[in-house]
């Protein structure tokens, strides 16, 4: 290959330039065509220095723009670590730069080329310079002050490069965090015993109020049902019939029934007209252990030590399914309207939530990490609490999301119950007993229980609670054979009981 016109070559460069005359002539001989018409293009590629400085001064240029349609940093190198390394790029003025110096007679490289141009080139290639130049200012007067999406999801990319690790794919790049504010408590009323009422021989195990509010029955592990005047506190009747000890008890609002279930397997539905047992149910294999009542349908549900729990068609006694899953003691059981409309709790650390109609399981909850022993549901929002060993929660229906800890109570909880004011009342197996809102899961009354004379401190335990169908008073079955029942303090007033509120990230740990 001939050197070019006013200048020379040593026999290396022009063996390079041999090499490279294919390659050149087919990639700028489009660009070539585009300003100095169709004509040089057809002709084969201007080889002088004033064709080589134009063609060069094109590819800059071309390369500038293209740049511009980057985020900024995608251009950048990859760091130390990254998955694979890219040759550094130089910016858009360092390559002007070194365009200058090989238009003045040195390449990138240091070899020196003398080489003759036409003025008129030189003033071309001169304004493109300026072009450039004018152009990156205009564009860094544009950039917004604030920082955009583009500039996030650059600086993201850059932060993944430096850690070695791709970028995420679109629309995961930026996930908005929501900071947990905590909710401030609405105030209840401190509550306080009032009464105590005696005349079971053993632990009391059950309760439940009549939908009238007139009366409540109590179960015990003296093997007998005992019916109390709710105002009063005088014994009524004592119905009995079970040989174990009576674990659960359920007042129908729809009949005349009250139904007990007992350690000695059987399920019985008691004529409160006749006071006689009309009905039984056989089918448990241990010992029943939770009773519950549905709300609208003629259906009885039943948990105990076979690990199961049972549905019950209450007039023709016959067992409509059988909710296998559990492996362990089923300890509680509620029923409600809407679905989930069977719950249950177990000794085996889960909760399952039931389809009635299909007798399958919903959904299996397992944050507690010991039994589950109690279970509440809110009478007027959509949600329950759960108890044991280990806490107590709160959750929403009716895919059984979590919501809350409520945290404080140290002992195994035995008890939950809540009414429509938003308290709730755990009982725990020391005889202590705290009382929350149910909103904010704040512990607004720490209490507990007087052991009776006669008793050993170690009878200090809450096995169950009830509230009566005001919500205005408690009651709780004891281990030292009593029921207590226990109201709010009417005297008292928000500056008198002021709430103590001091919020808990805790509160939001499933």
């Amino acid at each position: 290959m001939a050197p070019p016109r006013g200048g020379s070559s040593t026999p290396d460069a022009s063996s390079e330039l041999a090499q490279l005359r294919p390659v050149v002539d087919a990639t700028v001989g489009i660009a070539c065509g585009l300003f100095r018409g169709a004509a040089v293009a057809a002709g084969g590629a201007e080889t002088t220095a004033a064709g080589r400085r134009l063609r060069v001064a094109t590819k800059y240029r071309a390369e500038y723009l293209a740049s511009r349609e980057l985020p900024r940093g995608v251009d950048r190198p990859l760091q130390k670590g990254a998955v694979a390394a890219q040759p550094q790029q130089l910016p858009p003025l360092a390559a002007a730069a070194n365009l200058k110096r090989i238009t003045a007679g040195g390449d990138a490289g240091g070899c020196q080329r003398p080489v003759r141009g036409a003025a008129s080139v030189d003033h071309e290639v001169q304004a493109v310079l300026d072009g450039l130049q004018g152009q990156q200012q205009k564009a860094l007067a544009k950039r917004p002050k604030e920082p955009s999406r583009d500039l996030v999801l650059a600086a993201a990319a850059r932060s993944s490069e430096a850690a070695g690790t791709l970028p995420p794919p679109p629309g995961q790049q930026i996930v908005r965090k929501r900071n947990y504010e905590p909710v401030k408590p609405e105030w209840h009323a401190p509550w306080k015993l009032t009464r105590v009422i005696s005349g079971h021989i053993g632990w009391v195990r059950a309760l439940a109020v009549e939908p009238g509010n007139a009366w409540f029955a109590s179960g015990s592990v003296d093997r007998t049902i005992k019916i109390w005047d709710l105002a009063s506190g005088t014994l009524k009747l004592t119905l009995t019939g079970h040989i174990s000890p009576v674990r659960g008890l359920a007042v129908s609002a729809r009949h005349p029934y009250l139904f007990s279930c007992g350690e000695d397997k059987q399920v019985k539905c008691w004529d409160l007209e006749t006071n006689k047992v009309v009905r039984q149910y056989h089918g448990h294999l241990s010992g029943v252990y939770a009773l519950s009542l549905h709300p609208v349908l003629d259906v009885l549900v039943t948990g105990g030590r076979d690990s199961v729990a049972r549905v019950w068609d209450m007039r023709t006694k016959q067992q409509v399914h059988v909710l296998t899953g559990h492996k362990s003691t089923v300890s509680a059981v509620e029923c409600q309207e809407a679905d989930p409309q069977v719950i249950t709790g177990s000794m085996d650390t889960t909760m399952k939530l039931w389809d009635l109609a299909a007798g399958k399981a919903l959904t299996t909850l397992t944050h507690h990490k010991k039994s589950v022993r109690a279970l509440a549901l809110h009478p007027t929002e959509f949600g329950f609490a759960s108890g044991g060993s280990d806490a107590i929660k709160q959750w929403r229906c009716p895919r059984g999301d979590f919501v809350q800890n409520f945290e404080g109570h140290t002992s195994i909880v035995n008890s939950l119950s809540v009414n429509t004011d938003g308290v709730l009342v755990s009982g725990g197996d020391d005889g202590s007993l705290r009382f929350w809102d149910w909103r904010s899961g704040h512990c607004f009354q720490e209490a507990a229980t007087v052991v009776q004379p006669g008793s050993l401190d170690s009878e200090a335990g809450i096995f169950c609670s009830a509230f009566d169908r005001s919500g205005f008073r408690l009651l709780t079955g004891e281990a030292d054979k009593t029921i207590k029942i226990w109201k709010e303090d009417d005297e008292a007033t928000e500056e008198s009981h002021p709430v103590d509120f001091r919020p808990s990230l805790g509160r939001r740990r499933s």
